[in-house]
C-alpha cells in the first residue's frame, strides 16, 4: 500500500540562508551591507538568466532590510510597459534628488546588462549609474555539491549515480533542480523505496 504523503511545510520565504552563494561572494556581501543600512547607492543592478537566483537576492534584501521603507524593488525590468518604465525613471531620479539622509536605493533585476535591455534610452542609463552585478549560475561541481546537502538535509540518501543523472536529464536552474528534489523525496517515501536510480526514472516519468 503506498502511504499518503501531505505537504506540511510551505514554500519558504526569499532569504540570503537560501541563495547558494557560489561564485558571487561579492554580490551577496554587498546586498547584505545595503540591508544593514551600510551603503548608500542610489541604483543597484543584477542581471542574469531565468533561474540565477536574482530575484531570490531582491526577496532576501528587502526581507532583511532593517528599514525596508528606504528600499525600492524593480524585478524583471525588461517585461515593463511603457508606461512602467516612466514611473521607474521618475523613481530613480526622485531618489537621487532626495536628502542624503532620506536617499534609498532602487535594487532592480533583468535578464542583461542595462544596456542590451529593450528599454527607453534614457532609463537604460540610469539603470547603469550605479552597481551592476552579473548573477553567476553555480558550475556543475557546485550544484552536485548542493544537491548531495540538501539531500542530506532532508534525511535521503542519494549516490553520485542519481546526481549525475539529474545534472544530464533536468533542468538544471536551481529552483528546478529543488523542485525536483522535492518530489524525489515524496516519491521515494510514498513508495518506501531507496532513492535508486530506477526509481529516480520512474518519478520523473511520472513528470512528464
Amino acid at each position: 500500500m503506498r502511504q499518503l504523503v501531505l505537504e506540511i511545510s510551505p514554500s519558504p520565504e526569499p532569504a540570503f540562508a537560501g541563495f547558494v552563494t557560489g561564485r558571487n561572494d561579492e554580490l551577496v556581501a554587498k546586498l547584505k551591507d545595503v540591508a544593514a543600512g551600510r551603503v548608500a547607492e542610489t541604483v543597484i543592478y543584477l542581471w542574469g538568466e531565468r533561474g540565477s537566483g536574482r530575484s531570490h537576492l531582491l526577496g532576501a534584501t528587502l526581507r532583511a532590510a532593517e528599514d525596508p521603507s528606504r528600499l525600492t524593488i524593480a524585478d524583471d525590468v525588461d517585461s515593463l510597459d511603457p508606461e512602467a518604465q516612466v514611473a521607474l525613471f521618475n523613481r530613480i531620479n526622485e531618489i537621487r534628488e532626495a536628502p542624503a539622509a532620506l536617499r534609498g536605493t532602487l535594487l532592480a533585476a533583468g535578464s542583461a546588462p542595462p544596456a542590451q535591455l529593450a528599454l527607453r534610452d534614457d532609463l537604460k542609463s540610469r539603470l547603469a549609474w550605479g552597481l551592476v552585478y552579473q548573477v553567476r549560475t553555480l558550475t556543475d561541481p557546485e550544484k552536485a555539491g548542493y544537491l548531495r546537502d540538501e539531500a542530506a538535509r532532508r534525511g535521503l540518501a542519494i549516490s553520485g549515480e542519481v546526481v549525475a543523472y539529474l545534472l544530464t536529464h533536468v533542468r538544471r536552474d536551481l529552483p528546478s533542480l529543488v523542485g525536483i528534489l522535492r518530489h524525489l523525496d515524496e516519491y521515494s517515501l510514498s513508495r518506501q523505496r531507496p532513492l535508486t536510480l530506477p526509481l529516480v526514472r520512474e518519478a520523473l516519468a511520472e513528470l512528464g
